[in-house]
């Protein structure tokens, strides 16, 4: 079960149906639910990190900590969604979402394996691709330009993490092509969004401080994640990752009140 990031970059365009004025209010209020189904993207990949970090007996305290709280946060966001939203074709989606993350919760407590980490990795996989789903379909129903800065910006948060997950997999010993093309992927997709973040025309200074910060680091770290195949950084990929992320959130939070 593998996701193209062309898929999540793309997935919002593919609706031809005519998009409905909507209210100041339900637009704020449909932005705010677009961060929090981005931010299930994000947790899909950083649980999944957590799981293999800690079966390769790498920054175990942090990554144990980290995946119990990140299980905690994703079912209380998703419970959030499922109350909040009542198109039934997303419902049906979210639906599909707790099963794979109630599978993902069973695995997630097995002995390490490689096996294992692969079917953690295909479970993430899927979370990924019906949260994305979800943030396409309440993109469409605005069909704004504060939509889209919401969703590059939290998309960001994700591919950070994405980044953790497939280096890490590496390291677990699923060392296809295909995990070494979604790392270069994803730093890829990071790159170019960050560019379009960094150029957006109603940034606030605040904003474009946090972003700045985000570009010192990554013009850095970046060249570290292209050598996947290599190996031997995995302390500085989580914490690198994990810095990005948080600082994304915060990015991400501030668009969200630019545009509420």
């Amino acid at each position: 079960a593998v996701l193209s990031l062309s898929n999540v970059a793309v997935a919002e365009q593919n609706s031809t149906e005519p998009v409905p004025v909507v209210s100041a209010a339900v637009q704020a209020d449909t932005i705010k639910l677009i961060d929090i189904a981005g931010r299930q993207r994000m947790l899909s990949q950083r649980m999944a990190k957590d799981y293999m970090y800690v079966g390769n007996k790498v920054a175990v305290s942090k990554a144990r900590k980290q995946l119990k709280t990140s299980q905690k946060e994703f079912l209380e966001a998703h419970s959030k969604l499922v109350n909040s939203i009542n198109n039934e074709d997303i419902k049906n989606l979210l639906s599909f979402v707790e099963m794979s993350s109630e599978d993902f919760e069973a695995m997630s407590k097995e002995s390490f394996t490689t096996d294992n980490a692969q079917l953690i990795l295909d479970l993430s996989e899927s979370m990924l691709e019906g949260s994305q789903y979800v943030v396409a379909s309440l993109r469409e129903s605005l069909n704004i330009k504060a939509s889209k800065i919401v969703d590059d910006s939290g998309r960001q948060r994700m591919l950070s993490q994405r980044i953790a997950k497939y280096y890490i997999a590496y390291q677990s010993g699923i060392k296809d092509k295909n995990t070494v093309d979604q790392m270069k992927a994803a730093v890829k997709l990071f790159s170019e969004s960050h560019a379009i973040l960094m150029t957006n025309s109603t940034n606030t200074p605040e904003v474009n401080r946090k972003l700045n910060e985000i570009d010192k680091l990554w013009k850095i770290v970046h060249k570290f994640y292209l050598n996947i195949e290599k190996g031997g950084l995995p302390q500085i990929v989580f914490s690198t990752t994990d810095k990005i992320t948080t600082k994304m959130n915060e990015v991400t939070k501030l668009y969200v009140e630019i545009y509420k």
